[in-house]
């Protein structure tokens, strides 16, 4: 007889009694054999409740952010597989059983819930899919490959990943943390297309677009500084060098002409400009061999965690999803 997997459903909240409730219920209802976690966030009204009373585990984590609160779950909670969800009722819990399926039968660390809206028209606010579809692109520009909806927050994770992912966001760019993360170490992650809902009456969201949005940028662009150090100030050596040459060009083309240098407050700031590239150049090879090194370190402490070994027949899904549009 096989040994099923211990599954633990982890859904941090803030403020989301309209919502909660239903959710863990719904859960339930497709993952019988697992225990739910919630996480409540410094919640001002009565999530807590709502959660406890519809049959979750529920727990506190006091620092605001939703970095802090995933950071916490993932020390906290042991399982074989996790699935991390929001508690505010916009993904689907009969897409679980399918992810954990995909996850055990492909031997993954990572399966990604691609949201596809139901058509309402209600379930992206303005400017979201936009960004969405902006930061994914240049997540995978930079990195090679990516994901087609990088910030899914509804996604399933093997032991693994958990235990190893070295957790630094505070807010909503912990989902861009976990894509970089799977990309950079060239972890085996899919993913898996699932509807996505308006939120419950009543519950509002709590992403900034703008604020966000700009953190979230600004966390790709350190973590392409961290893994891909030659790349990000070879690119500064690059544009310092071109620039310098644009504003020496007149420079020279004067003192062949005359012999003289009238503009020296402009070599001087050329002379400078091809100095900091050179140094930044010089940053990038350095912290190159810096970053190989702690990626094998980071790949040795992964590879120190037992592997996904389940047979997918040890785990009976209750359902299924309704079907979506195939990935792109």
């Amino acid at each position: 007889m096989p040994v099923p997997p211990v599954i633990a459903v982890l859904l941090p909240c803030h403020n989301e009694e309209q919502a909660i409730g239903q959710v863990v219920r719904a859960f339930q209802t497709a993952l019988p054999q697992a225990r739910i976690f919630v996480y409540d966030n410094n919640s001002t009204d009565q999530t807590a409740q709502m959660a406890r009373e519809a049959g979750a585990e529920v727990r506190h984590e006091p620092r605001q952010g939703k970095g802090h609160v995933v950071r916490r779950m993932f020390a906290d909670i042991e399982a074989d597989i996790y699935v991390m969800a929001d508690g505010d009722g916009t993904y689907e819990a009969m897409s679980a059983p399918d992810m954990i399926v995909r996850l055990l039968a492909g031997q993954l660390d990572m399966v990604v819930g691609s949201r596809r809206d139901t058509g309402a028209g209600e379930e992206y606010r303005p400017g979201h899919r936009f960004g969405n579809r902006l930061l994914s692109k240049a997540v995978a520009l930079l990195f090679g490959h990516g994901f087609s909806d990088m910030l899914s927050g509804y996604r399933v994770f093997s032991r693994r990943f958990v235990k190893t992912f070295p957790a630094h966001s505070q807010g909503f760019e912990i989902e861009t943390e976990l894509t970089v993360h799977a990309l950079h170490l060239n972890l085996p992650c899919q993913e898996h297309a699932t509807r996505y809902f308006a939120r419950a009456q009543g519950s509002t969201s709590k992403l900034n677009t703008y604020q966000d949005g700009l953190r979230i940028m600004l966390m790709i662009l350190l973590l392409a500084k961290e893994a891909r150090p030659f790349a990000f100030f070879g690119l500064i050596a690059l544009a310092l060098t071109l620039t310098a040459i644009l504003l020496a060009i007149p420079i020279f083309i004067t003192f062949f002409e005359t012999g003289l240098v009238p503009r020296i407050p402009t070599a001087v700031l050329c002379l400078g400009m091809v100095i900091m590239a050179s140094i930044s150049l010089t940053s990038g090879i350095i912290l190159h061999s810096i970053s190989r090194t702690r990626t094998e370190m980071h790949r040795h402490h992964y590879l120190n965690q037992p592997p996904v070994s389940f047979d997918p027949a040890s785990f009976q899904p209750q359902g299924s999803a309704s079907p979506c549009p195939p990935l792109p």
